[in-house]
């Protein structure tokens, strides 16, 4: 099972998410039937998504993240809620690159090294809240922690990564955000940064049996500190057929006129889980008298 675990230190001045997210990561590999790179990139876009999905306070709010890079992948991007549940897509699924010379899969080059890393917040309001920087790495995690550094101020530890066997299969994904939210003794500071440096990347560490407690336990080393229950996460889309009659709704009475020309039938692919939604030259129709209606 794919869970996300939080603990805080006995002053409250240090907070540490550590989620486990292979099946969810592998999930998504199968819908968008994506290369190894890509699933890399798209798989730690939705591990750190999934986590700052249980940063956000209400039920009802949901945050995205989106990575618009130079590189050959295009925009990746990742949502969740606060009950764990996450989706995402990448634009070009199929693109895959050499390993680096280490053998690692090279997520920098795919995305690109140039471009922005956009965080949008829908807290229920009117228009939701986008933070944006330049990328820095293009490898998501030293991109999202320039982004809490610089638009939120927030001095943070951030991490993720997906292993995939020879076949292509993810077996192990996760990460970790770990956030300073207050004042703290300078010592601390140290003993917390040589904590996490002595932390192996967070695939290598699940591939090896940790689960999220023992890593969470080994980021608080000799720091006191509580943990939550742990809280179950997953790839879950929230599409529904009149979302899809939405899409089809934003092409236009002119579109919408051509297609029923030219198609017999009309199918809207949601991006996120590959689910198609079926509408007959009939159903086009009725759409199309209702836009006319409302002009």
């Amino acid at each position: 099972m794919d869970y996300i675990i939080r603990g805080i230190s006995r002053d409250k001045k240090i907070i540490a998410y550590v989620a486990k997210t292979t099946e969810l990561v592998e999930q998504a590999r199968i819908i968008h039937q994506a290369s190894p790179t890509a699933i890399a990139a798209l798989g730690r876009a939705l591990t750190l998504t999934a986590i700052m999905g249980k940063m956000l306070k209400k039920e009802e709010e949901r945050i995205s993240l989106q990575i618009v890079g130079n590189g050959p992948l295009g925009n990746v991007f990742a949502e969740a809620d606060s009950r764990g549940n996450v989706r995402g897509y990448i634009k070009k699924a199929y693109i895959d690159l050499p390993p680096t010379p280490d053998g690692k899969l090279d997520v920098p080059s795919a995305i690109g090294k140039e471009g922005v890393l956009s965080v949008i917040r829908d807290l229920g309001l009117k228009e939701p809240y986008r933070g944006m920087v330049p990328l820095v790495s293009g490898g998501i995690a030293k991109d999202l922690a320039y982004y809490f550094a610089h638009s939120e101020q927030q001095p943070s530890a951030v991490a993720a990564g997906v292993y995939i066997d020879k076949e292509g299969k993810v077996i192990s994904a996760g990460g970790y955000i770990v956030q300073i939210v207050s004042e703290i003794n300078e010592d601390i500071i140290t003993l917390l940064e040589r904590n996490i440096q002595n932390l192996d990347p967070p695939s290598k560490m699940i591939l090896e049996g940790k689960t999220p407690e023992e890593i969470i336990e080994n980021i608080f080393n000799q720091i006191e500190y509580e943990y939550f229950p742990k809280e179950k996460l997953k790839y879950s889309c929230k599409c529904t057929r009149e979302r899809a009659e939405n899409t089809l709704i934003a092409l236009g009475v002119e579109e919408l006129e051509d297609l029923v020309q030219k198609e017999e039938n009309i199918e809207v692919r949601c991006q996120f889980c590959g689910k198609i939604y079926l509408f007959t030259k009939k159903d086009v129709k009725k759409l199309i008298e209702e836009i006319k209606n409302k002009i």
